[in-house]
């Protein structure tokens, strides 16, 4: 339907532009001319809302308050061109303004092209879901990424059972996303969680983040230091020195973050009212979620850098049950680096972990244990007291977040499989809740297959 909305916008850009220069009209006719398309394209759209795919979203907001600005300055050009009636208005003039309105049109609409209006998938659990959020500042840490001496902003994203009976309490668990990630990245597995009866929090990493916001409301955009700092360690050539310096320093900003969040959950659940540094329009929703949350029982995942700090906390927390690592490599597990080969840990990992890997990676670290060459992944796995592996067919490394469904363009510049993104979700939304059923909760054995096929 975007296609369509974009063709007829343009369809009236064209008429008007034939017609004014048919006529050879004055600038002040011409001006008119332009209120009146302007007008015809904002009632179009207005009246294409009731189409499916054409909402007033973020997907089209840019093109509402073009067409709006462009209907106010085309008043004011009516009310500025009244003394110049009789004056000519050139066709080029006419031409290139037809084309610039074109140009813009079709920038306001772009994402509506690249993201989608996906809102969730369906979940199976018997509790609606409810979400509140906060931003908690710690004030024990100085912002790194800023100059003015700033306290660190971690904000938090809490999906829980809008529906729970008195004193019912439920596992959380603590969701890290990957570098660029943002709080809504694995929107259907923090739903399903919560539907099945546990509270997920999301927690976002500022200036690791694509985008966030402060508790001044100032959106915070991804550190180009950092961006940079990904590009090179995923570039050919790259030494493994250069590798742990830079994931040692970026695991330790997120375990930080993921501590302070899980200390701060333990230290307020069961209040009637939160302490200054949680920052939250919606004090009666987080106050909610907190009653419900049984923090005796805890796990944490994340995906990609945020599935390496998931590991990370398993083991130096001793108040974790369960991970899980969504397609990550276990960067927390090297140690150093000698003659260009990674030191990585040989002791007994000691928390259940399950880790999910994208096919390619899967056969390449099957590659590597062959041969014997060192990977974090393959030790871990190799001596954790209860480790489980899979690897989910047709996978690229973006299938294991919701991406592919919010914008498909944008997934697959930065890798998808053959897999359909959707059963995707679902297969590995639906293996993540039996992990966590099972250790978190105590409901049966787990067991999962080497790979996980999509049906």
């Amino acid at each position: 339907m975007n296609i369509l909305l974009l063709i007829l916008l343009c369809v009236f850009e064209a008429a008007f532009a034939v017609t004014a220069g048919g006529r050879k009209c004055d600038k002040k006719d011409w001006q008119e001319g332009r209120l009146i398309c302007n007008g015809g394209q904002l009632l179009v759209f207005l009246i294409m809302l009731i189409a499916p795919g054409i909402d007033m979203s973020f997907r089209f907001m840019g093109l509402f308050v073009l067409l709006i600005l462009r209907i106010i300055v085309a008043f004011f050009g009516v009310l500025l061109t009244r003394k110049k009636e009789g004056e000519r208005k050139s066709i080029a003039m006419m031409i290139l303004s037809a084309v610039l309105s074109a140009v813009l049109i079709s920038a306001s609409l772009v994402p509506s092209f690249v993201i989608t209006s996906y809102g969730g998938l369906p979940v199976t659990g018997e509790y609606e879901v409810a979400q509140a959020s906060a931003i908690l500042i710690d004030e024990s840490r100085v912002e790194e990424f800023e100059t003015d001496g700033s306290k660190r902003e971690v904000p938090v994203y809490f999906y829980y059972p809008a529906n729970a009976a008195e004193g019912e309490k439920f596992p959380l668990v603590v969701f890290s996303h990957g570098a660029f990630g943002y709080n809504k990245g694995n929107y259907s597995t923090f739903t399903e969680l919560a539907s099945n009866g546990y509270t997920v929090i999301s927690t976002e990493h500022p200036y690791h983040s694509l985008f966030t916001k402060d508790t001044a409301g100032n959106t915070i955009t991804v550190d180009p230091s950092f961006m940079s700092g990904i590009a090179a360690i995923n570039s050919e050539g790259v030494d493994e020195e250069t590798v742990f310096e830079l994931s040692f320093k970026w695991l330790e900003l997120r375990c930080d973050d993921i501590d302070f969040v899980i200390d701060s959950v333990k230290s307020t659940a069961g209040e009637s009212a939160l302490p200054e540094y949680w920052h939250t329009d919606d004090m009666q929703g987080i106050i909610s979620a907190l009653a419900v949350t049984d923090t005796d029982n805890i796990g944490v995942m994340g995906h990609s850098l945020g599935g390496a700090a998931a590991v990370n906390e398993g083991r130096t927390r001793y108040d974790i049950k369960a991970v899980i690592d969504m397609d990550g490599t276990m960067l927390g597990e090297i140690t150093g680096v000698e003659n260009g080969v990674d030191i990585v840990r040989d002791d007994p990992y000691p928390v259940p972990i399950l880790s999910f890997d994208n096919e390619e990676h899967h056969f390449a670290a099957m590659e590597a244990e062959k041969k014997g060459e060192v990977y974090a992944n393959n030790a871990v796995m190799g001596n954790a007291v209860c480790g489980y592996r899979t690897y989910v067919a047709g996978t690229g490394h973006m299938n294991f977040t919701d991406l592919p469904m919010y914008s498909p363009s944008l997934a697959k510049m930065l890798g998808t499989g053959s897999v359909d993104a959707e059963k995707c979700m679902m297969t590995v939304n639906g293996v993540t809740l039996g992990f966590f059923d099972s250790f978190l909760k105590g409901k049966g054995e787990f067991i999962v297959q080497e790979c996980t096929e999509v049906s």
